[in-house]
C-alpha cells in the first residue's frame, strides 16, 4: 500500500519509535512518504538513507521552550505564533507539491496534525500510533487524577482534539488501564532494534538523561553523592568529580542504560519504556507543565518500577537509590515484549483499509488491551467517542 506517515518533531521519542514502524512497513513491501519536522527530520533521513520505497520530506512543526525543568508556556506560545505564517506556507507547499502527487491510500500519524488534516480532507483513513492517546481513550484510577484533576482534564481535552475520528488508535504503553473507547488497542512499548538486542548486565553507575541543558543545579547536586553518574544531554563533555558528562552516542547510551544500576530522567515515555523493558529502575522527574509526563511517572511508581519526583535534589536521588533493589524485584515480574504485537495489529488494519472495510471497534489480533464492550451501532459508538458515557450506559441497559 501507499502510506503517508506524519511524525511530530518535538522530542526524539516520536522519531525513534516511528523509525521502527517505518522499517517494518518497508520490509513488508509498502511504499511510504514521510513528513516530519524538527530534529526528527535529520534523524530519519540518516536512518532511512538508501532504503528503497521511502522518501522523507521536512515540514515545520511546533516547538516548546523550557526554563530549567519547567515548560515556559508564554515563550512557547510567542515563538510558535511568530512562526505560524511561514510554517503554514512551507507545509502547504509540501503537501500540495510533493504529497499531493503521492496518491496515498492510508495515513499514519504519530501525533502529527498536518498529515491528519490532509488525510481527512482527502478522505484517506488515518491510523494513530502513539502513546499520548492513552490519556483520553483509557480509564484512569484516582491515584493518577485525584490531586491533578484540572491538569488531567486539560490534557485529556488537548489529546482528544489532536486526532479525532481516526480509523483506529494503536496506543503504545508499559501500563495497561482499561480501554474505554472502541477503535482502541494497547500494544507494548515500541522498541528500537538496539534496545531489543541489549542484554541486562547491572553495574553500579547511574545513568542520567537531562533534556534541559539550562538546568544548572543538576551537576552540583550529583557531586554531593557517593555514586558514579554518567550524564547525557548537558551540551558539554568532561569529568567533574564523580560525574561524567557524555557526548551523545546511541551505542554508548544504550550500553550505559543496559548496565546502569538505575536511570534518572524526565517523564518522557520512550526512555521510560526502554528502562522498564530492560528492568532498570527509574527516577522520573517530569517537566512541570507537561501532564502526560506526570501520568507516565505516576504509573511507573504505582507499578513499583521506579519513583516519581516533582523536584530533583541530592536528597531525592539518595532516597531513590536506597530503594532500587525492591524496584528490581517488581521489574522482574514485567514480561518484556518485542514489536510483533504492534506489527500484527498494524497489518490487520492495513488489510482492512485495503479491503475498504469499516473501522473495526476491536481487532482480532491479540493485544494487551482493547475495547471489551458489546459491538455498538454507529450512534452509540459515536456517543462514547464524544464522552457521553452515561447516555450510552442507559441505552445499553434499555436494549
Amino acid at each position: 500500500m501507499r502510506v503517508l506517515y506524519g511524525i511530530v518533531g518535538e522530542g526524539m521519542g516520536h522519531a525513534t519509535r516511528s523509525r521502527v514502524v517505518l522499517e517494518h512497513l518497508l520490509a513488508s513491501g509498502h511504499e511510504v512518504r514521510v513528513v516530519v519536522s524538527g530534529r526528527a527530520h535529520k534523524f530519519l533521513t540518516d536512518k532511512l538513507q538508501g532504503r528503497v520505497g521511502v522518501s522523507v520530506d521536512e515540514i515545520v512543526g511546533l516547538n516548546l521552550s523550557f526554563e530549567g525543568n519547567e515548560l515556559d508556556v508564554a515563550d512557547s506560545l510567542i515563538t510558535n505564533i511568530e512562526k505560524i505564517p511561514d510554517a503554514l506556507k512551507k507545509n502547504v507547499d509540501v503537501y500540495q507539491g510533493v504529497i499531493g502527487s503521492f496518491d496515498a491510500q492510508v495515513a499514519i500519524s504519530d501525533f502529527e496534525s498536518f498529515t491528519y488534516f490532509y488525510a481527512r480532507v482527502n478522505g484517506i483513513p488515518v491510523i494513530s500510533i502513539d502513546n499520548m492517546q492513552i490519556i483520553n481513550r483509557c480509564r484512569h484510577d484516582r491515584f493518577v487524577t485525584a490531586d491533578k484533576s484540572f491538569a488531567f482534564r486539560v490534557a485529556k481535552l488537548a489529546v482528544k482534539a489532536k486526532l479525532p475520528g481516526a480509523y483506529h488508535y494503536l496506543v503504545s504503553s508499559f501500563f495497561f488501564p482499561p480501554v474505554r473507547k472502541p477503535r482502541t488497542t494497547l500494544v507494548p512499548p515500541i522498541l528500537r532494534p538496539e534496545i531489543l538486542a541489549a542484554k541486562r548486565e547491572r553495574k553500579e553507575h547511574v545513568l542520567v538523561y537531562q533534556t534541559a541543558a539550562s538546568n544548572q543545579d543538576l551537576i552540583p547536586a550529583l557531586k554531593t553523592l557517593p555514586q558514579r553518574f554518567r550524564v547525557y544531554g548537558m551540551g558539554r563533555t568532561g569529568e567533574e568529580g564523580n560525574v561524567s558528562l557524555c557526548a551523545f552516542s546511541e551505542v554508548g547510551f544504550v550500553d550505559d542504560l543496559r548496565t546502569a544500576r538505575a536511570v534518572i530522567a524526565g517523564g518522557g515515555y520512550s526512555l521510560m519504556g526502554e528502562a522498564v523493558h530492560l528492568h532498570v529502575p527509574m527516577l522520573s522527574v517530569p517537566i512541570r507543565g507537561q501532564y502526560e509526563q506526570e501520568l507516565n511517572a505516576r504509573y511507573l511508581q504505582r507499578l513499583g518500577y521506579g519513583q516519581f519526583a516533582e523536584e530533583l535534589s541530592a536528597e531525592v536521588v539518595a532516597s531513590f537509590l536506597e530503594q532500587t533493589d525492591a524496584m528490581e524485584g517488581a521489574l522482574a515480574r514485567y514480561a518484556p515484549h518485542d514489536n510483533r504485537v504492534l506489527f500484527a495489529c498494524l497489518e490487520e488494519l492495513l488489510r482492512d483499509v485495503d479491503l475498504n472495510e469499516p473501522a473495526p471497534q476491536r481487532l482480532s489480533t491479540k493485544a494487551l488491551g482493547a475495547w471489551d464492550g458489546p459491538e455498538l451501532p454507529p450512534h452509540l459508538a459515536a456517543a462514547i467517542e464524544n464522552d457521553e458515557d452515561e447516555t450510552v450506559t442507559a441505552q445499553q441497559k434499555k436494549g
